[in-house]
């Protein structure tokens, strides 16, 4: 089965086991991303429903392309300006074309019940730190009980010019 998806701006036509290199997406080598925006689908002459179709990659590596010369030239007043520049890019290896939706799921909830745990554990820790805020409340009320110094170098100015 194939799939054209669009990411970065540009489209790719994919099938499993391809190899694409597209504009850089967030993850490091070895996370499984989800391609969501599937503008067609289907398999050799017969098309699928693009809705219901979900393609699946692996991140294989995070990269720069190729460099691009960038060359300024304005002829007769010696002025010339060379500048690179190499563009972000992610190489992704497609694990799964299809109604994978079902495949790519139960990854991500293994992922959120391992959180789970951790974020249980944050909110003990959280009113300790409550506890310790109306202290710092009532540090701020007394900081503004001293008064400013007065002004007697200007005074002072005007007495030296007489």
């Amino acid at each position: 089965m194939f799939a054209v998806v669009r990411t970065g701006g540009k489209q790719y036509r994919v099938a499993a086991g391809d190899k694409i290199a597209v504009e850089k997406l967030a993850g490091e080598a070895g996370d499984t991303v989800t391609l969501g925006d599937v503008l067609l689908a289907g398999e050799g002459d017969k098309l699928a429903d693009a809705s219901k179709v979900s393609v699946s990659a692996e991140i294989i590596a995070q990269a720069k392309s190729e460099k691009v010369v960038v060359f300024k030239k304005r002829r007769r007043h010696n002025y010339r300006r060379k500048a690179g520049h190499r563009q972000q890019m992610t190489l992704l290896r497609i694990t799964d074309v299809g109604e994978g939706k079902a495949k790519a799921a139960p990854k991500k909830a293994e992922a959120k019940k391992e959180d789970a745990p951790k974020k249980e554990a944050a909110p003990k820790k959280a009113p300790a730190k409550k506890a310790a805020a109306p202290k710092k409340e009532a540090a701020a009320k007394k900081a503004p009980a001293k008064k400013a110094p007065a002004k007697k170098a200007a005074a002072k100015k005007t007495e030296a010019k007489k």
